[in-house]
């Protein structure tokens, strides 16, 4: 598990030490489950420490009841009562809203938390434990390029430095663009374009570095690593779902990498398709990479956030909205389906599948039928946010 701030724990609580590794991990990964689960993780300490008092410890009361009921008793001073009130105030707001949530709010909680933990060590359990002074926990760096898309990252950059030895000039040729000929002017642009070029390839995200091109007579479409071998999903290709289903069938097409370099003539892998089938498709190939890409970059930006997708739309699934039962009750209109989602095992809103185009796989269930069931997800989370705010 390898070592972590609260570690020094585990000989009294494996438990409660083991909780708050998981928390210090979700700091930086998500903030959003960082935060509602420390809202959890102080109630908890907060019916210990009734227990270990004999206080009435009703299983209705709520965190706040609970934080008044222990300073009523005198047992909380005003910095730990403030701890826990933040603690629980932003766990709440975690838990309903459906913005981006930033470290900086998962560190405040963090460093509440140890203040929380401080106190209820020395009362509670040993006051021979010495609770280190509080650290901001060092991010990890978790996303790295694999081997392939290092290569290819280092050949991009090595094939522009090597070009740009063709535009070198002596040391002592002096450069003024207004004396420049035409020639000189059209190197300089080339020069121009390779630093830019240069700085894009250093800039490039990992999962994002092109690895190949798809051609269609003079336009393409770069695919990127982490796109190499997608799987081709029939629904999300509106007009060419049929096609797809008839080339996968034939095994021609069930992944990326299994397409050609060029989509010309593509049609005729199979019978009974035109030209017009393989322009087609083209066009909606690069309207899937530059959607998976914009899915991607979110879901990059916005570490351990459980987000499901339709077409180009997207809904963030907070703790709340992802306790929504899947059921006849919340979804009206479409009890074939959410029978068939119950048989599957699919009974609460966080159980659905990220891309809800899937949905259509479903028997008599057609695509207005999985547009509506996105409306309604959409109309609740609105309505829980309402009743939050």
């Amino acid at each position: 598990m390898g070592s972590y701030f609260y570690q020094f724990l585990e000989d009294i609580s494996e438990e409660l030490a083991r909780t708050l590794n998981e928390l210090e991990k979700a700091i930086y990964q998500s903030p959003r489950s960082m935060l509602t689960h420390s809202r959890t993780f102080i109630e908890v300490l907060l019916e210990k420490v009734m227990i270990h008092e004999n206080m009435p410890n009703e299983p209705y009361l709520t965190i706040k009841t609970r934080i008044q009921n222990l300073d009523d008793k005198g047992l909380l001073n005003e910095e730990v009562k403030h701890a826990f009130h933040e603690v629980r105030k932003l766990g709440n707001v975690a838990a309903h809203d459906t913005r981006q949530f930033r470290f900086s709010e998962s560190l405040t909680s963090w460093e509440h938390i140890h203040t929380i933990v401080k106190w209820f060590v020395e009362v509670y359990e040993s006051y021979t434990i010495v609770v280190p002074d509080y650290v901001d926990p060092i991010m990890k760096q978790e996303h790295s390029y694999g081997l392939e898309e290092m290569a290819l990252r280092f050949k991009k950059i090595e094939d522009l430095l090597k070009e740009s030895l063709a535009h070198e000039k002596p040391k002592d040729v002096e450069f003024v663009e207004n004396e420049l000929t035409a020639e000189d002017k059209k190197e300089e642009r080339k020069k121009r374009k390779g630093r830019l070029l240069l700085q894009e390839a250093f800039n490039e995200e990992p999962g994002f570095i092109p690895v190949r091109t798809i051609h269609y007579g003079d336009d393409s479409i770069d695919i990127p690593y982490f796109l190499r071998d997608a799987f081709l999903l029939p629904q999300r290709f509106e007009e060419s779902e049929r096609f797809l289903v008839r080339l996968g069938g034939e095994q021609q097409a069930r992944i990326m990498s299994e397409l050609p370099n060029s989509l010309e003539g593509f049609h005729l892998r199979v019978t009974r398709y035109t030209e017009s089938h393989s322009e087609t498709f083209f066009k909606e190939l690069k309207e899937f990479v530059a959607e998976e890409i914009r899915r991607k970059k979110l879901m990059n930006s916005r570490p351990g956030e459980l987000f499901l997708f339709y077409k180009s739309s997207e809904i963030v699934v907070t703790e709340d909205l992802g306790n929504v039962d899947i059921s006849v009750e919340n979804f009206t209109g479409m009890p074939g389906l959410i029978e068939q989602l119950n048989q599957d095992g699919i009974d609460k809103v966080r159980d659905l599948p990220k891309e809800l185009l899937i949905l259509g796989k479903y028997r008599r269930v057609g695509k207005s039928r999985v547009e509506s069931f996105f409306g309604q997800l959409e109309e609740i989370q609105g309505d829980l946010v309402k009743v939050f705010v």
